[in-house]
């Protein structure tokens, strides 16, 4: 009868945390598909300020290590809610009034804290849910549910935008609605937190701050993805935005597109993780990279040179890239898998999870300034030479995974 009661509850936790994938895969797919427009047109920043400006959004993904460690006592869903609430304050900031850009970027910040402390508490809360077998097929329902949330935003987004409904003049109202998804997840956090039973609880609890030499692989590797990842946050939407001038709308059905496939495509990719693995998973997805970006340098060669007109049919090209970028960015739930099949100790997997995104964040900030200064210096392409030279790296640190997991499970 307990086993059965267990198992009511964690069905129950793992419905109620879908419904918060979509609250959170609703506004963080928003603000991830407008930002960059919002930044062009409402403050007319340039490739090497966009660079710039990854440094207080980036941030928090270096601070939310040092936060979670001391909130560990709270464990991780209490922490979440705290994490939502922060976004909250971010997004009613700048939704509600037109800052100055320096104040622009403390509210981004707070906002960007939220978001990032919620990254690994998510993953985390997420993988307690699973059992060892199915961890891939657990978190390819919750990120298929994100997906599904933000093709939604990116419809919106689109229709919205296109009727002049959403504008990036106060009130910017899209940062209005992404702060009222948040306080639904907040909502639905208290309602786990009530529901979800001590003894499930105890499966999302937290020590501090961790660092193991066993781990090392995953520190790696979660560095090189911080470089490549920031490189499509920020330069992959900048081509279509600085040098064919696409707006906020088009980039939306862009993302709409990108989400669409991807609800298909994580659920296969969780498949794939678990039955091939995280070693094989993280060498398929480097070498989907490596070629995307080798295509992309050699496109922005051709756009910067004029060797040919980009109409018609070249655009849709460029178009069908950043879709492809999208797409394959869902693999990155395999870093947190393979971070939990590693762990020595379960109350290891958040902080690791923190100190990774640390590290990530560490050279996304150092990456997004320099290649902003390289797209400026000596033009967009060679941006996508050193993702597609950071993804080679990850390949050959991804042939070392099985090696890992025997150390740290002996």
């Amino acid at each position: 009868m307990q086993e059965e009661q267990y198992q009511s509850k964690i069905k129950t936790a793992i419905f109620i945390f879908i419904i918060i994938s979509v609250c959170y895969g609703f506004y963080q797919g928003s603000t991830d598909l407008i930002l960059s427009n919002y930044f062009k047109e409402a403050y007319g920043v340039t490739a090497q300020q966009r660079g710039l400006i990854e440094f207080p959004r980036e941030l928090p993904g270096i601070a939310s290590l040092f936060i979670i460690a001391a909130l560990s006592f709270l464990r991780d869903i209490r922490t979440a809610v705290i994490a939502q609430v922060l976004a909250i304050v971010g997004m009613v900031a700048l939704g509600l009034f037109h800052p100055s850009f320096g104040v622009m970027l403390v509210f981004l910040f707070i906002f960007s804290l939220g978001m990032h402390m919620f990254i690994p508490l998510g993953d985390s809360i997420g993988l307690s849910l699973a059992n060892r077998e199915n961890m891939g097929l657990i978190m390819g329902r919750f990120k298929s549910a994100m997906m599904a949330s933000s093709m939604a935003a990116g419809i919106l987004c689109f229709f919205c935008f296109r009727s002049g409904f959403f504008h990036f003049n106060v009130p910017v109202l899209i940062f209005v609605f992404c702060a009222a998804a948040a306080l639904m997840a907040v909502i639905l956090l208290m309602v786990m937190h009530a529901g979800i039973g001590e003894e499930v609880a105890k499966r999302t609890e937290v020590s501090k701050m961790v660092f193991r030499r066993e781990y090392t692989r995953y520190y790696v590797i979660s560095a090189l993805f911080g470089c490549r990842k920031q490189i499509m946050l920020v330069f992959t939407p900048w081509v279509l935005i600085e040098l064919l001038g696409v707006k906020a709308d088009v980039m939306s059905i862009l993302g709409v597109v990108g989400y669409f496939i991807g609800i298909f495509f994580i659920p296969l990719v969780g498949k794939l993780i678990d039955s091939k693995g995280s070693r094989f998973t993280m060498i398929l997805e480097a070498a989907c990279f490596i070629a995307l970006y080798i295509v992309y340098a050699f496109v922005c060669k051709q756009i910067t040179d004029n060797v040919v007109l980009i109409t018609g049919m070249g655009i849709f090209f460029i178009y069908l890239l950043f879709v492809l970028d999208r797409m394959t960015a869902q693999f990155h739930m395999v870093r947190a898998i393979y971070m939990k099949t590693i762990a020595i100790r379960d109350e290891d997997v958040t902080p690791s999870l923190s100190a990774g995104m640390a590290m990530d964040h560490v050279f996304a900030i150092a990456g997004a300034y320099f290649c902003g200064i390289v797209w400026d210096n000596w033009g967009p392409g060679w941006v996508f030479i050193i993702a597609a030279a950071i993804s080679a790296a990850n390949m050959v640190v991804a042939y070392g995974i099985k090696k890992d997991e025997v150390v740290a499970r002996s």
